[in-house]
């Protein structure tokens, strides 16, 4: 009498899963560091006031890049910021499989396995850059008589 086939299949399955598939701007919002003290427009609209000296303007936003006066001797201060940023971001993954199976039957046992797999790559890459340039101009007192500021980004 013969044995009773038996078969038995076992199906392993690896895969590789990779956390942060992410876009290069995904990327360069992660790695920007905006908590340092620095010059924005926002910070311009807040805190700089008609009247204020030209040591609380020093206070808020710095140093300018500019100084020079007008037709009437009264200074002007220019602050021109530069910014360029370049993130670049990469992506792999794959998945890997194997099945093995095996026969136990009559005079011995067989088996055998096939396996597979499949992978990729990807990558990103995104570069900005702003500007802002703001003017402050004074008055005989060295008191802020107006400002100006223009915002780009390309």
């Amino acid at each position: 009498m013969r044995k009773a086939y038996i078969g038995i299949i076992l199906f392993a399955f690896s895969g590789t899963i990779l956390f942060g598939c992410a876009t290069a701007g995904q990327h360069r919002e992660e790695v920007r560091d905006d908590s340092a003290d620095r010059l924005t427009v926002g910070k311009v609209q807040r805190e700089i006031r008609v009247g204020m000296t030209n040591a609380q303007v020093v206070e808020v936003l710095g140093s300018p890049n500019m100084v020079t006066t007008d037709e009437k001797r009264r200074e002007v201060w220019v602050y021109d910021k530069v910014a360029t940023e370049h993130a670049y971001s990469t992506s792999s993954g794959g998945v890997s499989a194997l099945i093995l199976g095996g026969v136990a039957g009559g005079s011995g046992a067989g088996g055998g396995g096939v396996g597979g797999s499949a992978y990729g790559s990807a990558g990103a890459t995104s570069s900005t850059q702003r500007t802002l340039t703001v003017i402050i101009k004074f008055d005989e007192e060295n008191k802020v008589r107006d400002f100006a500021y223009r915002q780009s980004s390309f």
